[in-house]
């Protein structure tokens, strides 16, 4: 990365699934994440629990002595749903509210293999990123071709008119977690001349908080 400014990244939130999926090389990855994250020094914001890919991502983090924090809904935790977590949690009281803490508490966002859940939480930051809510990288960690029909499908958008060239900027794509990494770190945000005049702030007489009620 010779020449290239780099972002600090402290703190990078994992969104993946609580399953491990059919292919082990999805496991393999989720433990080299988090060793790729903990040599590197940067702590993990997470969902909570130890099921499936949370529960690897977290482990190696935490083996390599690193923070790992959890924020998960109350409702989870209930006859201890997802396990527990690995390092420090935060219980809220939705799936909303857990996501704007993910987004306020972190640097970069990564997605690895994933449901619904894994999708709409990955979605929802380039949602916000195009809406300039924030202007923190956003990446998918593609093991296997795993995210190929996704990135293919968003292309698609883009030739359709309805996802712009710049949006198209947020979701950046590697193949291996260091690659991914420093595509994060090299990350320069492009924000929309109309939407980043957009004000979030419910009034200028009240403390700044984000309102994150708009959706696309």
């Amino acid at each position: 990365m010779k020449g290239v400014s780099v972002r600090k990244i402290k703190k990078i939130c994992v969104f993946c699934g609580a399953n491990s999926g059919k292919d082990v090389a999805f496991v393999n990855a989720a433990f080299h994440l988090g060793e790729v994250l903990g040599k590197r020094k940067i702590d993990l914001v997470y969902g909570g629990g130890k099921l499936g890919l949370m529960g690897c991502v977290s482990t190696a983090v935490a083996q390599h002595e690193r923070q790992v924090l959890g924020i998960i809904p109350s409702a989870f935790t209930v006859n201890n749903l997802v396990g527990e977590t690995c390092g420090k949690e935060i219980k809220v009281a939705t799936m909303q509210e857990r996501l704007v803490m993910m987004m306020e508490l972190s640097d970069a966002f990564i997605a690895l293999p994933g449901g619904f859940g894994t999708l709409e939480e990955l979605f929802q930051m380039i949602s916000w990123a195009q809406l300039s809510i924030h202007n923190k990288p956003i990446g998918v960690l593609n093991i296997n071709g795993f995210f190929n029909g996704l990135l293919s499908f968003v292309d698609h958008a883009v030739k359709q008119e309805f996802i712009t060239p710049r949006a198209r900027k947020i979701l950046i794509s590697a193949t291996t977690a260091d690659e991914l990494v420093d595509k994060l770190q090299a990350f320069r945000f492009e924000s929309d001349p109309a939407l980043s005049k957009l004000k979030w702030s419910p009034s200028s007489s009240q403390k700044e908080k984000l309102d994150l009620t708009l959706r696309l």
